[in-house]
């Protein structure tokens, strides 16, 4: 429930679309899906914007600033940032954000289409999803205003505890590599 609510809360619905608050309410319902643990907060529902681990620039003049990629006792390792649109005039999130599945592209606008490259191990890690379809990230991002500054997480299947560090994708944005906790 506690991740329904979170997904509420960093949707940045503004598109006011109803397919992002949809989506929360679906992901937190699945019972036979595995319950990644809440993403890392500061007891504000904001990331931990006291590091910058990466910053990745593109998209028509957005930015996604990376504060943490850290491992969580389930086997996850989420990542938190905050997209930023340094702008005066509002910019709209690149379809190709929402991935390329079929079953994603029904849930609405979302960051599922965020991967993570292990170089050593050669392996592309792809956003969580739950039992009927829905990814475990931010969801209904699409349009960001001038100015704007919205919350955003993504969960993934953690790497081998071998691996420090990965390159963090996002279509249409720059790659970035960063460090895991």
């Amino acid at each position: 429930m506690a991740l329904a609510l979170l997904l509420t809360a960093c949707g940045g619905n503004a598109g006011g679309d109803s397919a992002g608050e949809q989506a929360p309410g679906k992901a937190g319902s699945a019972s036979s899906a595995p319950t990644p643990q809440d993403p890392p907060k500061d007891g504000g529902g904001s990331p931990d914007t006291s590091r910058t681990l990466a910053t990745l620039t593109g998209a028509g003049g957005l930015e996604l600033v990376v504060h943490t990629a850290a491992r969580d006792q389930g086997g996850f390792l989420t990542v938190t940032g905050t997209l930023k649109n340094p702008t005066s005039q509002a910019l709209e999130a690149p379809l190709e954000w929402n991935g390329e599945e079929l079953q994603v592209k029904k849930t609405g606008p979302s960051f599922a289409g965020a991967t993570l490259i292990d170089k050593v191990d050669k392996k592309r890690y792809y956003v969580l999803r739950d039992t009927e379809g829905f990814p475990l990230t931010t969801t209904g991002v699409t349009t960001v205003k001038g100015g704007e500054s919205i919350v955003m997480f993504a969960q993934f299947p953690a790497p081998p505890v071998t691996t420090t560090q990965v390159e963090f994708q996002l279509p249409k944005m720059s790659p970035a590599t960063i460090e895991i906790s």
